[in-house]
């Protein structure tokens, strides 16, 4: 995608501080967030075209990488999930991997196999889901090149 165009991260103070440290430490720091593992992904604005990065919990299924377009429930779907749609390929860290991919979001027979792995990760997730009449997306990553 271009890693040397400048990245964005997340505005949120401290999703911010998290990417930073997850960041400079590789991974050491802020891999596991609250006892669960978390990414970092970014992708193409859709509206500005600059590159944009957030920290997000995943799950595995295989080879590919899961995460949730959740928002904490709120009624409308993350930029980031926006800008994936759009752009669908991102650029993901996980711990010290760093990798291209292909996003897409899961078939609903995917997401009726995937949702419980990632609610068991991450319980909130099923009261994301009843406080909201949005169907919260979820996403499967796919390294581009699976050889690396």
């Amino acid at each position: 995608m271009g890693n040397r165009e400048e990245i964005h991260d997340s505005p949120m103070g401290w999703v911010a501080q998290h990417i930073h440290n997850y960041e400079v430490t590789n991974g050491k720091n802020g891999h596991l967030w609250r006892g669960v593992p978390t990414l970092l992904l970014t992708t193409r604005g859709r509206k500005s075209g600059l590159l944009r990065r957030t920290a997000l919990i995943y799950g595995q299924d295989g080879d590919n990488y899961v995460i949730v377009a959740s928002r904490g429930g709120n009624p409308h779907h993350p930029s980031w999930y926006l800008n994936l749609v759009e752009n669908p390929t991102v650029d993901v860290q996980v711990a010290a991997d760093k990798f291209e991919a292909q996003a897409r979001t899961a078939t609903p027979e995917e997401k009726a196999r995937l949702w419980p792995l990632m609610a068991s990760i991450w319980p909130d997730y099923d009261n994301y889901q009843a406080k909201t009449d949005r169907e919260i997306p979820v996403v499967v990553l796919t390294r581009s090149d699976p050889d690396r």
